[in-house]
């Protein structure tokens, strides 16, 4: 590449949603009269749904104009405002009657609908990621073919199934239709930051303990879905961990790759007629543990990554970028977590020199935007041609970042920022 093209930048983590009121048309009209009893009553608890700046949610021409300003050009579209019936940003908040468990299932699909004629009004530049909740599977898969047939190409949110959920862990068969539709079809799981975390309460320590520990619970859905054999029964599955880091993924490969070869490596050995000498595939303290493991999940924990996993790396540290071919060059998606107050913009030029000055441009071209185009099926074609206006060139992002912005607030740009988590 030279250093005046360009980079075609696609955010794998941005986040929309309708205003609240407007979710009303999406909804069947069953649920109308209960739904404007709800909104009247609903008190929004994020500030910044509540800000002059809320509209960045859904308001099309703006985050169109905003993201070129940033050197964005398409956007991987995770969800942000409250849909109808939920009591909070949690899908996993219990319902304690069927009634309101149908208003909710109501509630996701009127967000899905917004969000299909959202991404329609950007076509090809907006992979929206639809909603689904745990509590029926047989519903859960008659929503992913709607959301699927309805151009919704960011594919699925996994809620996650956090303790006290009530719901069967996610390495359980139970959820073998969703996986087994997805694959058919060609729809990313997507596991998201903060959505398999156990509710904590609004306490000082319980915020503090919510911050250290979300990434691990979000992080636990890897290693469900690989021990629980979801890949070896549906090789086309695809799982994406989004904003959740990445620099803690070599070395939970490594923990995992342990675990395997103690609970499944010595009885292998053994059923093959190989000696269970010391030295030659000896019995483990763990192999009690592993019987028929070994057929159920099928390739160990690492190759399952290189084959079936990727990571949404948002607003990717300098640190985590050292770390890059050990977690997979055609693995990272950078995003920006547009409009989020930890999130890049308007500064995202900024944050890819932090991370990425330095690096061969080809490298950074699969980062940037080269891996999220072939997983969430983006035309490179047709925003390349958007990102010769609007895209930061290769000597631009070649040069390291000396100084932060002053008012940036992303953790791209902390100083000494080099906490690995998890």
């Amino acid at each position: 590449m030279r250093p005046d093209d360009r980079y075609t930048v696609i955010s794998a983590d941005c986040h929309a949603g309708a205003d609240l009121l407007d979710y009303k048309p999406y909804l069947e009209a069953i649920h109308h009269d209960a739904f404007d009893a709800w909104a009247a009553a609903y008190v929004n608890p994020y500030e910044d749904l509540l800000a002059d700046t809320a509209d960045k949610n859904w308001n099309s021409e703006r985050r169109i104009a905003e993201l070129e300003a940033d050197g964005i050009v398409a956007e991987v579209v995770f969800p942000n405002t409250i849909p109808p019936f939920f009591p909070s940003a949690s899908l996993m908040a219990p319902a304690p009657t069927r009634a309101e468990f149908e208003q909710r299932w109501a509630g996701l699909r009127a967000h899905n609908r917004w969000l299909a004629d959202f991404c329609a009004a950007a076509p090809g530049r907006r992979a929206g990621v639809f909603q689904i909740l745990l509590n029926d599977v047989d519903e859960a898969v008659r929503e992913i073919r709607r959301c699927h047939a309805a151009g919704l190409t960011g594919g699925l949110l996994l809620p996650g199934t956090p303790p006290g959920s009530g719901l069967p862990e996610l390495y359980a068969a139970a959820y073998d239709p969703i996986w087994a539709v997805c694959a058919e079809l060609g729809v990313p799981v997507n596991h998201h930051a903060g959505s398999a975390s156990p509710p904590l309460g609004e306490e000082p320590a319980a915020r503090a303990v919510f911050m250290v520990e979300t990434t691990w619970f979000s992080h636990r859905a890897l290693w469900h879905l690989i021990f629980g054999g979801a890949f070896r029964r549906h090789p086309g599955l695809n799982l994406v961990l989004t904003e959740q880091g990445s620099g803690w993924i070599p070395g939970v490969l490594d923990l995992l790759d342990y675990y395997h070869g103690r609970l499944v490596s010595a009885a292998t050995k053994a059923g093959a007629g190989a000696s269970t000498k010391a030295g030659a595939g000896a019995v483990t303290a763990e192999s009690k543990f592993g019987a028929g493991l070994a057929d159920s999940m099928g390739k160990g924990p690492s190759a399952v990554w290189a084959e079936n996993c990727y990571v949404g790396a948002s607003f990717m540290r300098p640190h985590e970028v050292l770390l890059r071919e050990r977690i997979g060059l055609d693995k990272i998606m950078w995003g920006s977590d547009y409009p989020h107050d930890e999130g890049t913009y308007p500064y995202s030029r900024e944050g890819l020199r932090a991370a990425y000055a330095g690096l061969p441009p080809t490298e950074v071209a699969a980062m940037v935007g080269g891996n999220a185009a072939r997983v969430y099926g983006f035309d490179l074609d047709r925003l390349d041609a958007l990102a010769a206006k609007a895209g930061p060139t290769v000597a631009e992002l070649a040069e390291p970042l000396d100084t932060p912005p002053p008012d940036a607030t992303s953790p791209v740009f902390a100083r000494g920022g080099s906490v690995r988590v998890w």
